[in-house]
């Protein structure tokens, strides 16, 4: 038996490629046929293409009103880290989704493995941040470098301090290629709300003892 396939303009789209990229991305399938066409076949490519093209759908959703959502927990490592979020999102019809509650669960993971501080650069203290970079430009002027791209070093190296410190800015563990905020818009693209991040709270056990004194133990 032979499979299906759709033709357009770049030629012959394999139905079966179709659905192959519609269950990676969860676009729908003429977006799939088309990303698919433009990309030539090409399936990363096609992804990609889906991928641009819902971050700019998400971006018109960036005003709207985004209350309702979820609190997840995550506890790892037998209750040595915990972690709560708010994720919100616009209709409780959408917090619970699947999709939703995935992508609820897969941010609480993220920054019980990534210690983010942060949710996002806006919150990083103007006193934190002027420190840093009084730090990175004692670093770049100690290497050595000429006064003219200090500045520029600086800057640059801020970036990567953004990405330590607060999630949206983080390569997502799951999938280094993309960030948090990647992750995020790509939900936005399919599930067709506004998502965001309001707030979480990490904790690891002992973490702010000092490290000579040892914890008593429970008899």
């Amino acid at each position: 038996m032979r499979s299906l396939s759709l033709r357009g303009g770049s030629g012959v789209i394999s139905a079966n490629d179709v659905k192959k990229l519609r269950e990676r991305t969860g676009a729908g399938m003429m977006e799939c046929k088309r990303a698919l066409e433009q990309a030539d076949g090409n399936m990363d490519r096609a992804v990609d293409i889906l991928r641009e093209r819902g971050l700019a759908a998400a971006a018109k959703k960036a005003g709207r009103t985004a209350t309702e959502g979820l609190i997840e927990s995550y506890i790892h490592l037998q209750g040595r880290i915990g972690v709560l979020l708010e994720i919100n999102c616009e209709t409780d019809f959408v917090a619970n989704t699947s999709d939703f509650r995935a992508l609820a669960h897969d941010v609480a993971m993220h920054i019980a493995a990534a210690r983010p501080r942060y949710v996002r650069p806006e919150e990083v203290p103007a006193a934190e941040l002027e420190h840093e970079r009084q730090v990175l430009t004692a670093q770049a002027n100690n290497e050595g470098k000429p006064a003219a791209i200090v500045d520029k070093m600086v800057e640059g190296r801020l970036k990567k301090f953004y990405q330590e410190v607060c999630l949206l800015q983080q390569p997502f563990v799951k999938n280094p290629d993309i960030t948090i905020d990647q992750l995020l818009k790509e939900h936005i693209a399919r599930l067709g709300e506004q998502i965001t991040v309001r707030r979480f709270a990490r904790f690891e056990r002992g973490e702010e003892l000092p490290s000579d004194i040892e914890a008593p133990v429970l008899q």
